[in-house]
């Protein structure tokens, strides 16, 4: 058949996970405990029948056959994450020697296997030992990252020359200071604001400090989880609306990544509200001169809002959604197995923006994925036949086909994600793998997501 979306040569094709998400092993191997494990051990209850982070997908000790089958799949590229309590016990002191083989060995076996080995530094897992100094509140806590990173840098950058701050730094600021769905579970804008802003701070330090270490012709960025804002009409109040939710959701870490300033309008509704975030002498010309290389971008849903109905409680917390109500578009397009609306051509107007406004930054789908609870009833003859995740998959690459031809610099994409993975508080709720995972006796099985990925990586098209 002939292949109709044809993509550059040297597309990245592959999938993307995060350390805690897949290693298990969390307490053997010399490594500490992170805000996870700890969580866990406090609330059980609060996470999806009661499944922790300590054996989750094992790769740690599986890892050799998992990078087999991602070989067999046709992937170039894998972005994982380095434990940074792994790697560091504790968050500060003496390199976990146990640790250091076990990342070799995983980067190794990858370039044995002509995959990329894609890094990132930081997703979701603080140290407890940080957490309790601050977590991102602290800049004590801010200078540790950056000897981790440094540590990381000086380990594996003769081999990796693709590395990453964080992954979704908006995230652990929602779910840990916000709305409540990550430790520590702080409801309170002000700390909010200030993670989001220490956040920048600490990627603007590491590329600083990527930057001073010998490595050679490697690259250094940040993955961002980019949701496009759609306001319900063009009246200026739906507008405003969408407007402010941009600020909030995209804006406050793209402009400083890529740009290197935080956006005005922004740091006025801030102002206007007496939020504005505890700065240090020298941070403006440290993000001005710290961007980086190479954006990732994770999209999975739009946002679209409207002007809000009724006016914010003035005795609740100051929240984003002061400014905006989220707006149901009759007739969207949904995964209804998991409630997110599915809209292609997000992942298209995401491009346009960062060629238009961003500079065409380098740039790659770093994440997109579809997540489905209970796949086994899609069994067919022993396979899951997930041809909902397969139409996934073509309608946004067909959008991102469609970018890259209108010249935006878009590099690869990575799916979330190589094997079904603990999902925070949804530990394996919602499957999101070519390969399912059997929780009893972990064992693989390739879904038809995976042989249709295989058979677009090998055209690269389809």
């Amino acid at each position: 058949m002939a292949v109709k979306y044809k993509f550059p040569e040297g597309f990245w094709w592959g999938s993307a996970t995060s350390a805690t998400q897949i290693e298990g092993a969390a307490h053997e191997g010399g490594k500490g405990m992170n805000i996870w494990d700890y969580w866990y051990k406090q609330e059980p209850n609060r996470f999806f029948d009661e499944v922790g982070p300590e054996t989750t997908s094992d790769f740690y000790h599986l890892y050799k056959d998992d990078i087999a089958r991602m070989k067999e799949i046709g992937h170039t590229t894998f972005r994982f994450s380095i434990s940074w309590a792994r790697l560091i016990p504790g968050g500060s002191g003496d390199v976990n020697e146990e640790a250091v083989s076990f990342y070799n060995r995983v980067i190794d076996e990858l370039i044995d296997q002509e995959i990329e080995p894609f890094i990132n530094l930081f997703h979701f897992d603080m140290p407890l030992e940080m957490q309790e100094m601050g977590g991102w509140e602290s800049r004590e806590v801010v200078e540790y990252y950056v000897t981790y990173a440094k540590q990381a840098f000086n380990l594996f950058g003769d081999r990796v020359k693709k590395w990453f701050t964080f992954n979704e730094p908006i995230v652990p600021v929602e779910g840990g200071y916000l709305y409540d769905f990550h430790y520590p579970n702080v409801v309170d804008a002000s700390r909010a604001i200030q993670v989001a802003y220490n956040t920048m701070i600490a990627s603007a330090k590491a590329i600083k400090t990527f930057r001073s270490t010998d490595i050679h012709e490697g690259q250094i960025g940040i993955i961002l989880n980019l949701t496009p804002s759609y306001p319900r009409s063009e009246h200026p109040a739906d507008l405003k609306a969408a407007n402010a939710c941009d600020l909030f959701f995209n804006r406050s870490f793209l402009d400083p990544a890529v740009l290197g300033k935080f956006p005005q309008g922004l740091i006025a509704l801030l102002e206007e509200h007496g939020h504005l975030p505890e700065t240090k002498e020298g941070d403006e010309s440290l993000l001005n001169e710290n961007t980086v290389d190479l954006l990732g971008v994770n999209y999975y849903q739009p946002r679209r809002v409207k002007a809000k109905e009724h006016l914010p409680n003035p005795y609740g917390p100051f929240m984003p959604d002061w400014f905006f109500d989220p707006y149901e578009m009759p007739g969207r397009k949904m995964n209804k197995y998991r409630g997110w609306e599915i809209y292609e051509k997000g992942i298209y107007d995401i491009m346009v923006n960062l060629k238009e406004n961003y500079g065409n930054i380098p740039s790659f789908i770093s994440e997109n994925g579809m997540g489905v609870q209970d796949e086994e009833r899609f069994i067919e003859d022993g396979r899951i036949e997930d041809d909902y995740r397969i139409d996934f998959i073509k309608g946004h690459l067909r959008w991102l086909n469609k970018a890259i031809q209108e010249g935006c610099n878009a590099k690869g994409y990575h799916l979330w994600s190589f094997m079904d993975n603990w999902s925070w508080m949804n530990a394996y709720k919602n499957r999101y793998g070519f390969f399912s995972v059997d929780l009893e006796t972990k064992e693989r099985k390739p879904k038809k997501s995976a042989y249709f990925i295989k058979e677009v990586a090998e055209k690269n098209g389809f």
